[in-house]
């Protein structure tokens, strides 16, 4: 059984990480390697594919050291009942896309959708596979990821907290880590947003159905208009 010091230690990593990971995003961001006010090719290249999932293997494999004994934290069971799973995702959703179109109309430097420099300039068939590849990145294997660390492990070791408390903390933790600016009107909502289904459902596996739903269709979204 799991003690207060050792969870107090497990949270401690936590936080150290996700600091770190921060730091570096806003390091990139305000260089100028994070923050492009056009559109890009990232989304077309093999480089993006094979450098994100090195990234996100060594991502989990701190993740899964700082839950080490404690495959519980993650979360990663059945949620406890599917239909109100089901409910909490449809509803995630639609508040999801309807904090956007609030967030659209408001007056900022740059798009929270181009921020991070994904967006390309249109549909390019001769770069499909390149672009099917980072599909799985972006809509499979980054949800995954993000939903263990904090949706899982993050809210797990924050519970002591309180449910509301670990979910605004969980929240602002995931949007900081991304290293954007403009996007955190988007990000730390939409983290609260996933926090609530995962408080919900006593399980991440509902809220990386949302995550994907949402990383896949922005995508799309992005190559299509």
């Amino acid at each position: 059984m799991a003690t207060a010091g050792s969870n107090r230690k497990r949270l401690v990593a936590w936080a150290v990480f996700i600091g770190l990971i921060a730091a570096i995003n806003y390091a990139s961001r305000f260089s100028g390697g994070g923050s492009k006010s056009g559109s890009s090719q990232t989304i077309y290249e093999w480089s993006t594919f094979a450098g994100g999932m090195v990234l996100y293997a060594i991502w989990i494999g701190v993740v899964v050291v700082i839950a080490l004994d404690r495959f519980d934290l993650f979360a990663l069971r059945r949620p406890r009942r599917w239909q109100g799973a089901l409910g909490a995702v449809v509803a995630a959703v639609v508040a999801i896309y309807l904090w956007e179109a609030v967030v659209s109309v408001i007056p900022l430097p740059q798009s929270p959708g181009h921020e991070q420099g994904l967006t390309p300039p249109g549909w390019e068939p001769s770069h499909a596979a390149a672009f099917a590849a980072n599909v799985v990145l972006f809509a499979v294997v980054a949800p995954i990821v993000e939903e263990l660390t904090f949706r899982g492990v993050g809210q797990s070791l924050l519970a002591f907290l309180g449910r509301s408390p670990s979910i605004l903390v969980v929240g602002v933790a995931f949007g900081l880590a991304h290293g954007l600016v403009e996007a955190l009107l988007v990000l730390i909502p939409f983290g609260w947003a996933l926090a609530v289904v995962r408080d919900r459902t006593d399980s991440v596996l509902p809220g990386m159905l949302v995550h994907a739903l949402f990383n896949g269709i922005a995508l799309a979204a992005a190559v299509l208009s």
